[in-house]
């Protein structure tokens, strides 16, 4: 299993609620009515931060997780014509593109508590 992560913070002028619900409302529902997501995606998952007194201001808005059975099926979303032309253009809507970070990597349970 291949599991992409990509960190994300808002564009500027953008507060951290607009971004949320622009992230869950517009750009989430607009990834998943391209066939390709329904196909390749196997797990999809995004965090946002919650107040935490004690602890940094976070860097980012919010952390997306992926999880594809294959890297060929992650470059297959991503290189589709439906990605690259309705889901892709709309990032610069809500992300700060220059901030933007992903890792592409396989996971080491070290815990699983259930």
């Amino acid at each position: 299993m291949i599991k992409m992560i990509i960190t994300l913070k808002r564009r500027e002028g953008m507060t951290h609620d607009e971004f949320t619900h622009y992230q869950k409302n517009v750009h989430r529902p607009l990834l998943m009515s391209i066939p390709e997501s329904v196909e390749y995606i196997r797990r999809f998952v995004v965090s946002y931060p919650v107040p935490a007194p004690d602890h940094p201001e976070p860097v980012y808005d919010s952390v997306v997780e992926a999880w594809f059975d294959s890297m060929a099926d992650l470059d297959a979303l991503f290189s589709s014509d439906n990605f690259r032309t309705i889901v892709d253009p709309d990032h610069e809507h809500f992300i700060d593109l220059s901030t933007f970070g992903r890792i592409i990597c396989e996971e080491d349970v070290v815990v699983d508590q259930g």
